[in-house]
């Protein structure tokens, strides 16, 4: 039997804004894994070491149309309409970094494909998230 899951990921720069200087690239790849419907991870890759970060795929959907998100992740267009600001917050600092938002619609758009909206529950493994919780000390 073949297995259903499947993942999604796109490679793209994200641009890191800076003060008192343009912003800097930073390689970065979008991931969407169907084991885990409801969410995207971004990786940045920032010199050696890499941080990823997860979030809900539909704030990252409804960012590209209007500034959203409470806590860790804001996500909204940029005073350009190509761009979409995503600001990323922790306890360690917080980063602002620009994205392409047509490169973004475009990776959101294949995962509408092999995901639709509204479908999520039909992929989430309820019994195995629980397991997965019990084995947590």
């Amino acid at each position: 039997m073949s297995d259903p899951h499947s993942v999604t990921s796109a490679s793209l720069d994200f641009a890191l804004r800076t003060f008192g200087a343009g912003p800097r690239p930073v390689p970065a790849e979008l991931e969407y894994d169907t084991r885990d419907p409801y969410a995207v991870a971004v990786v940045l890759h920032a010199g050696p070491s890499a941080v990823r970060w997860l979030f809900g795929r539909d704030l990252l959907a409804d960012g590209l149309l209007a500034r959203c998100g409470d806590g860790d992740v804001r996500i909204g267009p940029a005073g350009d309409p190509a761009l979409v600001v995503v600001e990323l917050t922790s306890p360690d600092g917080a980063a602002v970094l620009e994205a392409p938002a047509k490169e973004i619609a475009a990776f959101l758009d294949r995962t509408y494909d092999v995901v639709p909206a509204g479908s999520e529950s039909d992929w989430f493994d309820f019994d195995t998230e629980l397991e997965k919780l019990s084995y947590q000390d």
